[in-house]
């Protein structure tokens, strides 16, 4: 007897248009975000809502191993923090997005009044983390990693457990592709934070 496994499909993200006939403040936004906890939900520069489901549990099992292991670095590195996949982040150009995983010096998170923290701080992280499921567009994950960069991210990696690859993005250098890696390492920006990739892919 043959079992014909499903086949996992790409879901490209809901676009949802809303100006000129609506424009809503930074407030708003988060306000909106707030009323609908089910929804992954991001800001793109044009004002667009960009509306994700939520991922399988599969992929949020190796997300939290991810985290976890940021959140040891960061705890004994002492000089940032970090945060999960439901944070969200106003970026220079005006786009709010919610890295699997984020970390940003203390000194430039601290110069943030503490009433911005409380929703979608204006800050783009030095680094960031996208972990690709079954069902993500490549592409978009891309595209997503580039605008963190253009707007002021160090280093960006995307880990894409489909192809078992990982690409790495700088400011002003080619993205590089590793293919399979063991490991990953944060230097020089993340002195001796190294990612275990076994519990990853």
């Amino acid at each position: 007897m043959t079992i014909n496994l499903p086949i996992a499909i790409e879901i490209i993200p809901m676009v949802l248009q809303l100006q000129p006939a609506i424009a809503l403040t930074d407030d708003q936004f988060y306000e909106f975000c707030q009323l609908n906890p089910d929804f992954r939900i991001e800001r793109n520069p044009a004002g667009e809502l960009v509306i994700m489901p939520p991922t399988g549990s599969e992929t949020d099992e190796r997300n939290f191993n991810l985290v976890g292991q940021l959140w040891v670095w960061t705890k004994q590195d002492g000089t940032g923090l970090g945060f999960g996949s439901s944070g969200g982040f106003t970026l220079p150009n005006g786009a709010v997005r919610s890295p699997d995983a984020a970390w940003i010096k203390r000194d430039r998170w601290e110069a943030i009044p503490p009433e911005l923290r409380k929703k979608f701080a204006p800050i783009c992280p030095e680094f960031v983390i996208e972990l690709r499921s079954e069902t993500d567009n490549l592409r978009i994950l891309q595209d997503k990693m580039q605008e963190y960069i253009d707007n002021g991210t160090q280093l960006g990696w995307l880990i894409d457990r489909k192809q078992r690859r990982v690409f790495i993005y700088r400011p002003n250098i080619a993205v590089e592709q590793l293919d399979n890696p063991k490991t990953l390492n944060g230097e020089p920006l993340l002195a001796g934070f190294v990612l275990d990739l076994s519990q990853i892919w």
